[in-house]
Protein backbone atom coordinates (compact mmCIF):
# COMPACT_ATOMS: atom_id res chain seq x y z
CA UNK A 1 0.00 0.00 0.00
CA UNK A 2 1.26 3.63 -0.93
CA UNK A 3 1.54 5.54 1.91
CA UNK A 4 -0.35 9.08 1.80
CA UNK A 5 -1.13 9.82 5.23
CA UNK A 6 -0.60 13.51 6.97
CA UNK A 7 -0.77 14.51 10.15
CA UNK A 8 -3.44 17.08 12.14
CA UNK A 9 -1.21 18.34 14.76
CA UNK A 10 -4.44 19.56 16.81
CA UNK A 11 -7.25 17.48 16.34
CA UNK A 12 -9.66 18.81 18.49
CA UNK A 13 -9.82 21.52 15.25
CA UNK A 14 -11.79 18.88 13.75
CA UNK A 15 -14.89 18.15 14.11
CA UNK A 16 -17.24 14.64 13.79
CA UNK A 17 -15.18 12.04 15.93
CA UNK A 18 -16.46 8.67 17.04
CA UNK A 19 -15.23 5.81 18.73
CA UNK A 20 -13.86 3.13 16.59
CA UNK A 21 -15.71 -0.24 16.88
CA UNK A 22 -12.37 -2.17 16.91
CA UNK A 23 -11.15 -0.15 19.89
CA UNK A 24 -9.87 -2.03 23.15
CA UNK A 25 -12.93 -1.82 25.65
CA UNK A 26 -12.09 -0.68 28.97
CA UNK A 27 -8.09 -0.47 28.73
CA UNK A 28 -8.13 2.70 27.27
CA UNK A 29 -7.02 1.37 24.14
CA UNK A 30 -9.19 3.31 21.81
CA UNK A 31 -9.13 4.99 18.60
CA UNK A 32 -11.71 7.83 17.49
CA UNK A 33 -12.44 8.86 13.57
CA UNK A 34 -13.74 11.69 12.05
CA UNK A 35 -15.94 11.86 9.23
CA UNK A 36 -17.11 14.48 7.03
CA UNK A 37 -13.40 15.31 6.00
CA UNK A 38 -11.80 15.06 2.48
CA UNK A 39 -8.96 12.42 4.50
CA UNK A 40 -9.68 10.19 7.31
CA UNK A 41 -8.43 11.36 10.49
CA UNK A 42 -7.39 9.33 13.63
CA UNK A 43 -6.25 9.77 16.65
CA UNK A 44 -5.81 8.46 20.31
CA UNK A 45 -9.11 9.06 22.38
CA UNK A 46 -6.92 10.02 25.32
CA UNK A 47 -5.56 12.94 23.67
CA UNK A 48 -8.20 14.97 22.05
CA UNK A 49 -5.97 17.89 21.49
CA UNK A 50 -3.29 16.31 20.43
CA UNK A 51 -1.88 15.02 16.62
CA UNK A 52 -4.54 13.18 14.54
CA UNK A 53 -3.17 10.84 11.51
CA UNK A 54 -5.39 11.93 7.84
CA UNK A 55 -5.42 8.75 5.74
CA UNK A 56 -6.51 8.54 1.99
CA UNK A 57 -9.84 6.88 1.92
CA UNK A 58 -8.39 4.28 -0.33
CA UNK A 59 -5.31 4.00 2.45
CA UNK A 60 -8.46 3.77 5.10
CA UNK A 61 -10.27 1.64 3.47
CA UNK A 62 -7.40 -1.31 2.49
CA UNK A 63 -6.46 -0.60 6.50
CA UNK A 64 -10.30 -1.81 7.64
CA UNK A 65 -9.75 -4.46 5.26
CA UNK A 66 -7.33 -6.05 6.50
CA UNK A 67 -8.40 -5.77 9.99
CA UNK A 68 -11.84 -7.22 9.30
CA UNK A 69 -9.86 -10.09 7.65
CA UNK A 70 -7.67 -10.24 10.89
CA UNK A 71 -4.77 -9.98 9.31
CA UNK A 72 -3.47 -7.78 12.71
CA UNK A 73 -2.64 -10.03 16.06
CA UNK A 74 -4.69 -9.22 19.08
Amino acid sequence: MVSSESTVQDSSTLTGWYKSSYSGGGQGECLEVATGHPHIPVRDSKRPTGPALAFSPGSWSAFVAAVRRGEFGA
